[in-house]
């Protein structure tokens, strides 16, 4: 059998994957994705939550709307260990709540555009070796072989294509026999989501809008293998322990057991082959930041891969790593302190440390950086000495001067220039706005600030030049 072959091959069809070949396809980039799985969305969902920046960069594709009809519930705020709020409706952003999306939903809209736009699926095919020579990749599956031009590793924890390039994957596993279920609750508790540690136990109990509750939870005394079945009464004993409730737990959709790893690979970048989501970095559910941190990882890698395809500057692909390998790890330590804070045995040491925690939001400030991590709007990439401080940043959304707004422009894929007296429409697209600095500023098709300065026409074709191959 011949190769088949494509410009980008990106193995694993969960969320960080369809996402990223949604972007590509969109862009016109000849794109293949491989997923072992047979056709058909899982019907597991352990994923349970779209945070704020996820939110904003589907707006950014058109299709924030279409997941938000799918009528999950939007949380104003999340109240921890019953004594820590985050106050999520304080948000600058359209989208001040966590959105109660299971990671199926997520999944059927992002398949939706990505074949909409001639992304290709192949299912059945599990990545068995993978090879790169001459500045092409190849990768064998049971199916045949693929050979691209660049292939992304989005296969999740147990990636096959990060074991075959021999990439590390150092970390330590911080919880085990974690369960997690869908269940209907005859007593809900008085805020969703709620989550408290006592007694060697913790649980985290959210509503998803559609009758059912996600509950993930953990019981030091009772300890099993990944592989062993997990009873209702075990996950309600848990409950029980961490709340004194286990709130009437009933008719359980879906019930399993896992454990909960921290882990980062060292490098996101090997030769060709870039790796994204699980398959890069694994941390505790806590704070829901798992799928959005893939899904991020992809917004940011889908455009640098397009324009090096067509042109652009090649050492644009080693900004990937730089600017999300940083992100990935913030998020273990952010996710990881609250996780060990849940599960402390010591009464002791958990109301001291939910003290503290407690007296740390209560100054503004320190609640606005941590809501801005978990959320995603705080996340950004730094800038050069020589660069305006405005670089790296998150670009708010605004009104343009043709009455539609920044995100809608950059459903183009393409970037935005603002308050520019000349753009360079073979690369962007260009756009007034009302800026109260004066600022010129190049929005990235990622939503972030690429340039900013005052208005200087060639300045910004140069950016663009380098960034897009386009003059």
């Amino acid at each position: 059998m011949s190769d088949q072959q494509a410009e980008v091959v990106i193995v694993g069809a969960g969320p960080t994957g369809l996402m990223l070949a949604g972007d590509l396809a969109e862009a016109g980039v000849e794109t293949l994705v491989l997923e072992k799985r047979g056709a058909g969305i899982s019907n597991l969902s352990r994923a349970f939550g779209v945070h704020a920046r996820t939110m904003e960069m589907f707006d950014a594709r058109g299709i924030a709307e279409e997941l938000l009809s799918r009528g999950g519930a939007r949380l104003p705020g999340i109240r921890l260990f019953n004594r820590v709020s985050l106050h999520l409706a304080e948000l600058e952003t359209r989208f001040p709540y966590l959105l109660m999306a299971p990671q199926y939903d997520v999944e059927r809209v992002l398949l939706r555009r990505a074949t909409d736009a001639g992304a290709r699926i192949r299912y059945d095919c599990a990545v068995t070796d993978v090879e790169q020579a001459d500045g092409r990749v190849a990768l064998t599956t049971g199916r045949g072989r693929f050979t691209a031009a660049y292939a992304v590793a989005a296969d999740g924890v147990g990636s096959g294509v990060r074991k075959a390039i021999g990439m590390p994957y150092p970390g330590e596993s911080v919880l085990e026999s974690i369960m997690l279920a869908d269940v209907r609750l005859a007593e809900p508790p008085a805020e969703s989501p709620a989550i408290h540690g006592v007694n060697g136990a913790f649980c985290f109990v959210a509503d998803f809008g559609d009758g059912y509750w996600r509950v993930f939870a953990w019981n030091s005394a009772d300890q099993r293998g990944d592989d062993e079945p997990v009873e209702l009464d075990e996950l309600k004993e848990a409950a029980r322990l961490a709340f004194g409730t286990d709130f009437g737990m009933r008719d359980p959709r879906w019930i399993s057991r896992f454990h909960s790893d921290e882990r980062q690979v060292p490098e996101y970048r090997d030769g060709n082959v870039f790796l994204a989501g699980d398959a890069a970095h694994c941390h505790s559910p806590a704070g829901g930041q798992g799928m959005n941190t893939g899904i991020q990882d992809a917004a940011n890698l889908s455009w640098k891969l397009a324009a090096v395809l067509r042109g652009a500057d090649p050492a644009l692909l080693d900004t990937y790593h730089a600017e999300r390998h940083p992100v990935g790890k913030a998020v273990l330590r952010s996710s990881g302190a609250m996780i060990r804070l849940a599960a402390e045995r010591s009464k002791l040491k958990a109301a001291i440390g939910g003290l503290a925690a407690a007296a740390a939001l209560s100054v503004k400030p320190i609640e606005r950086k941590a809501m801005g991590m978990i959320s995603g709007v705080g996340i950004h990439y730094g800038h050069g000495k020589d660069e305006d401080a405005l670089v790296g940043t998150r670009a708010r959304d605004t009104a343009l001067a043709d009455g539609t707004r920044l995100y809608e422009a950059l459903r183009r894929g393409r970037f935005v220039v603002l308050d520019s007296a000349e753009a360079a429409p073979a690369a962007a697209v260009g756009a007034a706005s009302a800026a109260p600095d004066g600022l010129a500023r190049v929005v990235r098709p990622d939503g972030y600030i690429g340039w900013a300065g005052p208005d200087d026409p060639a300045a910004i074709r140069d950016y663009l030049e380098t960034r897009t191959g386009e003059r």
